[in-house]
Formats: C-alpha cells, structure tokens, sequence
C-alpha cells in the first residue's frame, strides 16, 4: 500500500451520516446548522492528496507560528444555549474496534500525547467503539471570544485566528475569569477543574477556534511523534474514517463531526469513466436533493 494510491477526502456536517465536501485549503468556510448552534468551519492541510482539482496547500502555513504545523481545523460557532465548559468536548471517536490494527508502540504514543499534546484528553482507544475526547476549552490551540450578537459569516475567510478576545465587552470575559491571554497558558488554566467549572459558552456569543499540530502527516498519512515514533496510517486503516467531533458529554448530543477518509484513486478513476455516474456520497439516495442542515 502506497500514499500514492490515494486521494484523501475530506468532509463535515451534523451528523456521522449526514456531510458535505469540505472544499481544503479555500477561504470558503462550510455553515453547519444544528439545534445546538450555529458554526462555519475550515480545514487546511499542508500537501493535500485531494481528489483534483484541489488546492495543495494554504497561505496559513506561511505564518510564522504555522510553519511547523501539517494541518488546522478552524471553526467558529454561536450556541443557541448555553453550554458548560465542562460539557463541551472536541475529539476523535470510531464506530468498530481499532485495538487489533493499534501497532506495537501505541501505548507509548498514547503517554506522550496524554502527557505533552493533550493532558485534558480522555478515553479507551481499546474499547469497542474507541474514543479519545477533550474538553474543548483546553483542547483547542486557539480560543478567540467574541461579543454577543455577531453573526457567524463576519470574519475574512483568509484571516488566521489568534488567541484573544473581540471588543471590551468580549475582554472583560476573559479578564473577570483570569483566562490567560496565550494559547498554551490557556490550555494549562483550564486543566483545573474549578477553571472549567465557572467558564460558560453562552447563547448566542460568537467563539472562535483552531486545533493544529505537526504530528498527522496527510501526504504520507502517517502519525509522527518526536524520538522516533512514527506510524503508518495505511497499514492501520481498516477502512472506518478519521472522524473529529464536537458533543456535548452531559447529553451525548452530536454537535458537528469532520471526516477524513481515504479514497482508492482506482475507486474514483473507475466512476469518473465516459458514461458512467458517479455514486452518490454517504447518507444521499440517487435523484434526491441535499437538505442536511449544512448550508
């Protein structure tokens, strides 16, 4: 098995079943609807294998505080209620078991990540139905508070989101709660659970966030660790996705869920073929229009 003989596609929307193509690399966000929220997505990897024509890569890499980073997911969203700190989580979950295709050194992967990338991440990646959740306040790279009453699309496509706050009104969250004003130290504060406790993503506030690393190559699609751990992605697939959700713990409720899957390239030469149709994407039945809540 070779990266080569794949394309990686990569989708969002509010429900495991229910997604839209998320265009990689373009200012242009995706919308999700959800009774949860309201929230507006993007997705950049550095070396995109997508199926042409694709963009390979983003200006967001050219930052200075990016250009070790393979990928970012962004995404900003206004709660139609208000949801605890503490019930807010971000993370990867599967469907099937995975702890049979885990190679040998996983565990060690799994202390570093819990040690040094996430300390806030919990979950079985041996259970049935793997997960690996994290609250979202100290899971994201970046937390931007905004004010109440601003719209989801106010905000340039192009623009790299950074730690902070939007207005004097937005600040004085941050301030009253003692958040600090960079990412990591924010990360740290909100390890505590008395922080976790007291912080509220209110109904109808705008939130902005991005989740980044170096660690997940999509060009060779492998996982890279520093002191020499590095695992193929490839020889891990059993064909499931790599999924990022956002739900809500206490409830269980799905809020959104981002897919990454890889896609034979023979698989999608053979539909693009003269005459042939192609086959309609997951959730979608043939001549019926798309209304996914996923403007």
């Amino acid at each position: 098995m070779s990266p080569d003989d794949y394309y990686l596609s990569v989708t969002a929307g509010p429900t495991y079943e229910k997604q839209d193509p998320v265009p990689v690399n373009s200012p242009k966000a995706v919308h999700i609807s959800t009774p949860h929220l309201d929230a507006q997505l993007q997705v950049r990897i550095k070396d995109f294998r997508g199926q042409p024509p694709c963009e390979a890569s983003s200006p967001y890499f050219s930052y200075p505080s990016h250009t070790t980073h393979t990928y970012s997911i962004a995404f900003s969203f206004v709660p139609k209620k208000d949801i605890p700190a503490t019930d807010l989580v971000f993370g990867n979950d599967f469907d099937q078991p995975i702890r049979d295709r885990l190679p040998p050194l996983f565990g060690k992967a799994m202390k570093f990540v819990t040690s040094w990338v996430d300390p806030g991440i919990e979950g079985d990646p041996y259970a049935d139905q793997p997960y690996l959740y994290g609250p979202l306040v100290s899971s994201v790279n970046v937390l931007r508070i905004g004010e109440k009453g601003q719209k989801i699309g106010e905000r340039d496509g192009e623009k790299v989101i950074e730690e902070g706050a939007d207005g004097e009104e937005a600040e004085k969250v941050r301030e009253e709660l003692g958040i600090p004003g960079d990412g990591p130290a924010r990360m740290k504060f909100f390890l505590d659970k008395g922080h976790k406790e007291k912080f509220v993503f209110e109904k109808g506030r705008r939130y902005e966030c991005d989740f980044f690393n170096g660690y997940l190559d999509f060009n060779q699609f492998a996982l890279k660790l520093p002191y020499g751990l590095s695992f193929s992605a490839l020889y891990m697939w059993d064909g499931q996705a790599l999924r990022y959700v956002l739900r809500n713990r206490a409830t269980g409720d799905l809020i959104f869920s981002i897919s990454f899957a890889l896609v034979p390239k023979k698989d999608v030469e053979g539909q693009n073929e003269p005459g042939k149709e192609a086959e309609p994407s997951k959730g979608e039945k043939p001549g019926e229009e798309d209304d996914m809540g996923v403007d």
